[in-house]
């Protein structure tokens, strides 16, 4: 049969997703850095904002000193294990975009905030 418009079991169009945000989602949260783990079948992404500046403090048991900065989630994503090899992708092309329009490169090692 001609002019057939169902497509064959081997033949599936693509999908296109239409994504729709939620007027309460649509500002999103500040992050200051981002804690990744994973189980056998989820990676974590957990989202986290400074609660207050970061503090010098004195370890007890060896005397040392260490920067403690306070912190809390304020998102934890989870997804499944080959959806990472699709946001690993993303991240690399909106990076290397980012590069462009700025002229800049990330740092190595982002500094803490100050610790005044």
């Amino acid at each position: 049969m001609t002019g057939s418009t169902q497509p064959q079991p081997s033949q599936q169009p693509p999908q296109r997703f239409e994504i729709e945000i939620s007027p309460d989602v649509e500002p999103g949260v500040h992050s200051d850095f981002t804690s990744i783990w994973h189980t056998p079948d989820t990676f974590v992404l957990d989202f986290a904002s400074l609660r207050q500046p970061p503090y010098i403090r004195e370890d007890a048991e060896t005397g040392g000193q260490f920067i403690v900065a306070p912190t809390r989630i304020v998102a934890r994503v989870k997804i499944p294990p080959a959806q990472v090899f699709e946001l690993m992708k993303g991240l690399e092309q909106q990076l290397s975009e980012w590069e462009v329009q700025t002229g800049q490169r990330p740092p190595n090692d982002p500094p803490l905030p100050n610790l005044g």
